[in-house]
């Protein structure tokens, strides 16, 4: 978890490689143009690998204890670990979670983001808006000295704002030379004494739904689903905690 000038130059790829693991080439228009209706998660997950190796790195995700893909790609009441299939069509309305990482000279990048597929909901619109919103506020918290209790808090109190379940099994972690590393984040108080220091690299990832706090694995062992079948999403950055404002590695350029 200890930064360097050598790892912030490797996050710059990472955050290249993030946005364009889900849109080739790095624009929030072409991000659009390939999510949409009609495009398979399967392809998303191609275009992933492709991105990957061209900037020659190694995605981190596919063989992880078994896992089949690059990426997860987890649509509608699917909260993480969504395998992408040719099956899995994107329809008008639906929602999908994009969880990429990426392994260059050792170091792992991690980050994630919910993504509308066309026009949602006004209900999958707060939904989005929120989760996004909780995870800056747990940025906004993170230096030097601060009490991980603090930015576990800082997801629920958002959440907590819009009446949103928390996903409660799952959260943040470190992240360096491994891709789950000390401490784990919860996304809630749990009165977690561990204290982030200057230099520290840690992934926070609130993962909110719809409705209930309640999750369950599919037979695949693998898709993590909402118990109600409500709507989930998932947005995560990579944070360097520095003794000032905390520093966005996986910001999209």
């Amino acid at each position: 978890m200890i930064f360097s000038e050598f790892y912030g130059a490797y996050y710059n790829t990472i955050a290249a490689i993030l946005t364009e693991a889900v849109a080739h080439p790095v624009s929030e228009q072409e991000m659009k143009r390939i999510i949409e209706p009609g495009v398979s998660t399967k392809y998303l997950d191609d275009a992933a690998m492709r991105i990957i190796k061209e900037h020659k790195a190694i995605p981190t995700f596919l063989g992880y204890n078994g896992f089949p893909a690059s990426i997860c790609a987890s649509v509608n009441g699917e909260v993480v670990h969504g395998i992408p299939r040719e099956s899995c069509i994107l329809k008008e309305g639906d929602i999908v979670s994009i969880d990429v990482g990426a392994t260059y000279r050792g170091l792992v990048g991690d980050g994630a983001w919910t993504y509308p597929v066309g026009e949602v909901s006004d209900e999958c619109k707060m939904l989005l808006e929120t989760t996004e919103r909780a995870l800056m506020a747990a940025i906004s918290v993170m230096k030097d000295n601060t009490l991980l209790d603090d930015v576990s808090g800082a997801v629920e109190d958002v959440a907590k704002e819009k009446g949103l379940g928390i996903v409660r099994q799952y959260g943040g972690h470190g992240v360096g030379r491994q891709m789950h590393e000390e401490p784990f984040v919860f996304n809630y108080r749990v009165g977690n004494k561990f204290v982030i220091k200057n230099g520290m690299t840690i992934a926070i990832e609130p993962m909110l739904n719809l409705g209930g706090d309640d999750v369950h694995t599919l037979e695949d062992d693998w898709t993590v689903v909402t118990n109600d079948g409500k709507p989930s999403a998932h947005f995560e950055h990579t944070i360097h905690v520095t003794d000032g404002e905390a520093e966005i590695l996986t910001k999209l350029l």
